[in-house]
């Protein structure tokens, strides 16, 4: 099974920082740099707002968008933060903590349809355009099995190689589900790369007419 197996520190490097000192330390979006860059990416603050996003300036010595990755019951299990601006050689995020959660947005697994994809900025564009997901930055959650049983599942992973393999592998853990392959719009790498190129309700439009004719 492809789901990579990442090594993420439990407390942030440097400084032993928990996942939950480092949430209760985040500020909301608005008037931060963090609002100039979830907007250059075609989210507006609202949005962003109601997901949860937050903003550090100092995540791991660089500013950055903050998301808590929950378990079943909505404990924190990780931080994961999306850096504003990166150089060569530097990571583009940094995920704090003990693994076993994921990132719901708009209810996330816990209303129909239950979308999964790859990263934040996809959740947060398909939020955007009025559908609920599931972002699983790349890790496995092991309670997804459980709460996908005997639902309708929508793999909307990245387009490419990648996203293939991370379709297979979700395919063969649940096998509780009836799996359905949901790509971003053609000739779009994600989500966000489709909401920014052809606008929030053109990807309203794909995700409801291709679910339609799936069914």
């Amino acid at each position: 099974m492809r789901t990579p197996r990442f090594n993420d520190p439990l407390l942030m490097p440097g400084t032993g920082e928990s996942p939950e000192q480092l949430f209760a330390r985040a500020v909301p979006l608005t008037g931060t740099p963090g609002q100039e860059y979830v907007e250059r990416r075609g989210v507006s603050v609202d949005v962003a707002d109601a997901a949860g996003l937050m903003f550090d300036r100092d995540f791991g010595g660089r500013p950055a968008v903050v998301f808590a990755m929950r378990d079943r019951v909505g404990r924190l299990a990780s931080l994961h933060g999306r850096y504003l601006n990166t150089i060569r050689g530097q990571n583009k995020m940094l995920t704090i903590g003990s693994g076993g959660g994921a990132a719901s947005v708009l209810g996330g697994w816990q209303v129909e349809p239950l979308i999964l994809v790859e990263g934040l900025f996809d959740a947060l564009s398909l939020a955007t355009c009025g559908w609920a997901s599931v972002a699983t930055v790349g890790r496995w959650a092991p309670w997804l099995p459980e709460v996908s049983a005997d639902r309708v599942a929508w793999l909307a992973f990245d387009a490419g190689r990648p996203g293939e393999a991370e379709v297979m592998s979700y395919t063969q853990r649940l096998h509780k589900s009836c799996v359905h392959r949901l790509p971003p719009p053609l000739r779009c790498k994600d989500w966000n790369t489709a909401l920014v190129k052809r606008g929030p309700g053109a990807v309203a439009n794909w995700i409801c007419d291709h679910c339609a004719a799936a069914l």
